[in-house]
């Protein structure tokens, strides 16, 4: 019997659009109340076992990105801070910090929209996830699913807020 790598390669596939729709739907959360839409869902066994976006302004936390607290949710979901067997969905590359967590954590793989040229650490600007001489783990790097949808929330939230900052300066009147 001949083995169907495209076949397993659609499923994947599909999986990966079925699992970042959940991270755009996290995303879409952290817009509706002012936060960096950004949504991250970690899955295990086909099934979700962490979600959450982004809440640095709402907890007053630097460190709440999505990826940051989706983790530590399916740590406590999994009783284990070792996320071996799972991958987590996230709608933009990862910065230095979380892709260090991620290292730590070690989720066998990492899916992401959104590339970030200027800070991403899981390719885009550096690579932290599969650095060399190698960090404690590696995982492998999925970029680029749903990126279209996972950019343009993001740069819509961006335009909103430079809208509303002129405004603001508009009513304010010229400064003295």
């Amino acid at each position: 019997m001949e083995y169907d790598f495209e076949s397993e390669q659609a499923i994947d596939f599909q999986s990966d659009l079925f699992f970042m729709s959940q991270a755009l739907r996290e995303a879409s959360r952290a817009y509706e109340v002012g936060e960096v839409p950004i949504g991250a869902v970690v899955v295990r066994d086909g099934e979700v076992i962490a979600r959450a976006w982004n809440q640095v302004e709402t907890l007053k936390d630097a460190t709440a990105h999505a990826e940051m607290l989706a983790l530590t949710s399916a740590q406590t979901a999994y009783g284990d801070w070792r996320l071996e067997g799972a991958t987590l969905y996230v709608t933009k590359e990862p910065c230095p910090m979380c892709a260090g967590a991620i290292v730590h954590c070690r989720p066998d793989r990492v899916v992401y929209g959104a590339t970030d040229l200027k800070g991403g650490a899981a390719g885009g600007w550096i690579n932290l996830l599969q650095s060399n001489p190698p960090l404690n783990h590696h995982c492998e790097i999925t970029m680029g699913v749903m990126e279209e949808e996972c950019v343009a929330m993001l740069k819509s939230f961006f335009r909103e807020a430079r809208e509303k900052k002129a405004r603001l300066k508009d009513e304010r009147g010229p400064e003295k």
